[in-house]
């Protein structure tokens, strides 16, 4: 945005500020949390502190530098107003887990380690950071976020206090830093309707099994190599010969992976499905569902823990359902998800939900591109979490004018 487009939306934005920014306690922090919102929403090639503070009239570098640095204020406030607001006008279909990562230089830099980096496609030095966003078709929004650390990091307790990591702080991996993600917005009062995530969270049996825990559905992408036995296998037990320990129940038959069990399903349960209107077109492809029953050393031992025990255990591995994706005039499928949904859950349904983690992409693009999310060049935890709660709320306050321009502030 232009300079004078920002500066007509000063009081619009001070109403904003005044609601959003509340639980800060003094004046002037709310005064250059506005002002950094400014910053990040008006146009220019970096969104780091000394190039906005000399793009704007009333911008101090020292001022911006102490809020978003040394100033104590707790973002986590900051964060819950802009969910609950947003979560009221958006109305979200699905919530979607994701992580994003940020490039960087040098080793100071609080979780900087060398790891996959997706702005990349490869291994390279960045911080990586897990969020959950609130999305249907029409819109999206961040509702949280935490940094990751790599073992690297946890490993140095000096490391960590140097970048100012809180005591205490460990390791944990993406798919539980993303279930505490979901923990603290349902202390919020908020639950997802579906969660929505990609590969990398849907193979990972603990996570789905965490999901289980909190009363949540989702729908999960896979690779397709998942291994799983038909719905209507059953375990034998062979019968007690009465010395020793009793043979545990298990399946006669080898498990197979998704793709063989999607090669192996009828044609004729493939059917059309349009989820969308596109850029380029209506959004339509070929999917069937199939109902499987998840193998694999981590099915069998989460099965195992929900039947009470190996020994008590009937040694039923639950049922599942999967969708896959074969386009016609492909050779072979193209996508699969898993849900604890219902198979007789619409497929229709089914689709538009898998499908809608594109609408993140919009986020991404909109928080990288436009607003800076990955300009930030500080090193400490404090100020990383500073500026991401500050550039969700740039995000939020355009997201809020685009869905309902007049509408009156909040009461």
């Amino acid at each position: 945005m232009r300079l004078g487009e920002v500066e007509r939306l000063r009081g619009e934005l001070a109403e904003f500020v005044a609601d959003v920014f509340v639980s800060l306690p003094r004046r002037d922090q709310r005064r250059w949390g506005g002002c950094y919102l400014r910053g990040l929403m008006l146009d220019g090639r970096r969104k780091s502190i000394q190039p906005m503070a000399e793009r704007l009239p009333d911008g101090n570098m020292q001022a911006l530098q102490q809020f978003v640095n040394q100033s104590p204020w707790d973002p986590l406030p900051v964060r819950r107003r802009i969910a609950r607001r947003l979560c009221e006008v958006i109305v979200p279909e699905v919530w979607v887990i994701d992580d994003v990562s940020f490039p960087k230089c040098g080793t100071a830099s609080v979780g900087v380690a060398r790891q996959y980096c997706g702005a990349m496609g490869k291994r390279t030095n960045c911080q990586v950071a897990v969020s959950v966003h609130a999305a249907t078709d029409a819109a999206s929004c961040p509702l949280q976020w935490q940094l990751y650390l790599p073992k690297e990091w946890t490993d140095e307790p000096g490391r960590c206090r140097r970048a100012g990591v809180p005591d205490g702080t460990g390791h944990q991996e993406k798919w539980r830093l993303a279930l505490g993600l979901l923990d603290t917005l349902a202390d919020w009062q908020l639950k997802a309707p579906v969660v929505v995530a990609d590969a990398g969270y849907g193979v990972s049996t603990p996570f789905r099994m965490g999901l289980e825990e909190r009363g949540l559905s989702y729908v999960l992408a896979l690779t397709g190599k998942e291994i799983a036995h038909t719905r209507d296998v059953e375990p034998h037990r062979p019968a007690y010969g009465g010395l020793g320990p009793p043979t545990l129940p298990r399946y006669r038959t080898e498990p197979r992976s998704l793709s063989a069990h999607a090669v192996k399903a009828d044609a004729d349960r493939f059917t059309e499905v349009t989820w969308r209107q596109g850029s380029k077109g209506v959004m339509t492809s070929r999917f069937a569902v199939l109902t499987v029953r998840p193998a694999g050393k981590q099915a069998l031992a989460a099965a195992q823990r929900a039947g009470g025990g190996q020994g008590r255990w009937d040694g039923v591995l639950p049922q599942r359902t999967v969708l896959v994706e074969w386009p016609a005039g492909h050779d072979a499928p193209t996508g699969y998800w898993i849900s604890n949904l219902p198979a007789t859950t619409p497929i229709a349904d089914l689709v538009r939900w898998a499908k809608m983690r594109w609408r993140i992409e919009h986020d991404y693009r909109e928080l990288k591109h436009g607003l800076g999310l990955d300009h930030f060049e500080g090193r400490t935890w404090r100020g990383w979490h500073h500026h991401v709660t500050l550039v969700t709320a740039a995000q939020a306050f355009l997201t809020l004018r685009r869905l309902d321009p007049k509408a009156p502030p909040p009461a």
